[in-house]
Order: C-alpha cells, then structure tokens, then sequence
C-alpha cells in the first residue's frame, strides 16, 4: 500500500486508508477516462476533505510535486469542479470541491460535450456535405456518415433537453428505470 503522509486532518499524519484507497482509486478511474492521474487525486482529495485545502497542503498530503499540484488546480477549476475560496487571517488561496454530486456530473458533461461532442458533430456536418459533394464515396458510405451525424446530433439534443430536467425530476425518473418506459406508453419493457 501507498503511504501518504502528512494530512493536515489527521493527527497522525496519515490519510485513513479508505481515504487512501478512494484518491488512488479515483486517479486510476481519472487516467480511463483520459483526465491526468495527478488530476484525479487533487480533485478526490479535495471531494472528500472536511475544510478547504491550499495548493502546499495538498502538495505534502499527497506526496505530489507542486508544481504538479498547481497544474491540476487549473484544471480542475477550469472544468469547474473545485472553487477558490479565501479563509481569514490566511492570504493563500485555499480550495474546496463542488460537493454536489449532481452538479459535479453536470459539470463534467457540459465540459466534455464542448471539448468533444460539439466538434465531433461539426466535423461530421462537414464529412457529410464533403461526400456528399465527392462522386467517389460510395452511397453505402454516404448513408453510414448521415447515419453517425444524425445519431450524435439526436444523441446532443436529447443531452441538452435532460439537462435542463429538474435534479429532482431526474433523480424520480432514474429511479423508475426501464417501467418509464411502460408509463409514457412507447413499448413493453420485456423486450
């Protein structure tokens, strides 16, 4: 196991060992999902810690570099998912994470749709009226790029009409599962 040392939480110096397993497992599932190891970890630290932590304090808890640390900072407050806040008598920056897991995810969306769907989709819009231009695409070709654009931008508006769904009536939703489907009456849920 990976030690960790000097928390300021803690007196012995130490992240309890389920906070250990969580930042480690969290930069793990960050480097799937193509966000930095080192990104991850700040951002499951600072999810999980009780008071607002400065770049130093996160820096020597995790074992990290500074610098590393202050990249990740930028990162994570330019996907918006920790804040700066300021703390009496105390002139360095200090930050918290956005504690709302539902707008953590809303957040992470949003940032990945403009980083990734919405340019997808315009070069799809531009695939198609390029081949559709070309007599050497193949119709079969043609209808498959058609196909893709009109599935991500279905696939977009439906993204966009949840996400302006009340969290509360999400969440109600969610929790009727597949028997939504049976209630707004489009098919049997056997299927």
């Amino acid at each position: 196991m990976t030690e960790i040392t000097k928390n300021t939480d803690q007196p012995d110096g130490q992240l309890p060992e389920a906070i250990e397993h969580f930042v480690l497992h969290w930069g793990e599932m960050g480097t799937r999902w193509g966000v930095n190891r080192s990104v991850a970890q700040v951002h499951a630290f600072l999810f999980v810690s009780t008071k607002a932590q400065t770049a130093e304090q996160i820096s020597e808890t995790l074992g990290l570099a500074r610098s590393n640390v202050s990249n990740s900072l930028k990162e994570l407050l330019t996907w918006q998912l920790i804040k700066r806040v300021h703390v009496l008598g105390d002139r360095r920056d200090h930050f918290e994470a956005e504690a709302d897991l539902w707008e953590m995810l809303m957040k992470i969306a949003v940032g990945r749709k403009h980083r990734e769907i919405d340019p997808t989709i315009e070069m799809m819009r531009q695939c198609a009226k390029e081949a559709d231009e070309d007599t050497k695409v193949t119709p079969l070709a043609k209808e498959r790029i058609n196909e893709m654009l009109e599935f991500l931008v279905t696939m977009d508006k439906w993204y966009m009409d949840m996400a302006t769904v009340p969290k509360s009536k999400m969440f109600a939703m969610m929790k009727m599962g597949k028997t939504i489907i049976n209630f707004v009456g489009i098919g049997s849920s056997k299927k």
